[in-house]
């Protein structure tokens, strides 16, 4: 028995629903701590040595996690969040804590890239600490931000395809399911082609988005 076109539009559709929705929740909680850990390290505009140590280690504990560890490791906070653990919107929970500490080490490294001088000139033209951060901050940093963020909805691409094995549904379930269980190289060649095109599509706008905010 192999897959048809529903099951692969379907899983598509699973896949397109994950990323999505885990990259718009996980970057409510990664830019803010990625700007927290620029503004408050040792010689930022809001430097707080605490704040910046529990941040930084909080999210070094998350990002040194392996995804399908922390897929398996955090079921109990899953069931508690859905209800349960096996399906898409179960896979929803392990991928917004896997790519929040991800997001926010993208940011911080776009962040740095700002310019010193920048960051004077506004304080010196009396520039409060929230004005800097959206005005000159993340506005210098904005294509860099878009490249990396499109670096992390790829990075999420991958671990979708991770949590099929645990039934996440998308197109990593509908590969381990047809094509690695069932000794099915079809599916398998299918699934990798969609994933390759998923990859390419981001990429390019990406790249695009960067280069159109770069000229103005």
């Amino acid at each position: 028995m192999t897959i048809d076109s529903q099951q692969v539009i379907q899983a598509i559709q699973e896949t397109l629903y994950m990323v999505s929705f885990s990259l718009v929740i996980g970057s409510l909680f990664g830019i803010p701590m990625g700007i927290l850990l620029v503004v408050t390290r040792k010689g930022g505009i809001l430097a707080k040595g605490i704040i910046f140590s529990i941040v930084n280690h909080v999210i070094n504990i998350f990002r040194s996690l392996p995804f399908i560890i922390l897929l398996i490791a955090i079921i109990p906070f899953t069931r508690i969040v859905v209800g349960t653990s096996i399906g898409t919107s179960a896979a929803i929970v392990p991928l917004i804590v896997y790519i929040a500490p991800y997001i926010a080490r993208l940011v911080e490294s776009s962040l740095l890239e700002v310019d010193d001088g920048i960051i004077e000139a506004a304080e010196a033209m009396g520039a409060t600490p929230l004005q800097i951060i959206w005005h000159f901050l993340l506005r210098e940093a904005s294509s860099s931000l878009i490249l990396n963020l499109t670096t992390a909805t790829i990075g999420l691409i991958g671990a979708t395809a991770m949590a099929g094995t645990v039934g996440g549904g998308g197109i990593g379930d509908l590969a381990i399911s047809y094509g690695y269980e069932r000794f099915d190289t079809v599916v398998i060649i299918v699934t990798v082609v969609i994933l390759i095109i998923f990859v390419q599509i981001i990429q390019s706008l990406g790249n695009m988005l960067s280069l159109r905010i770069r000229r103005h």
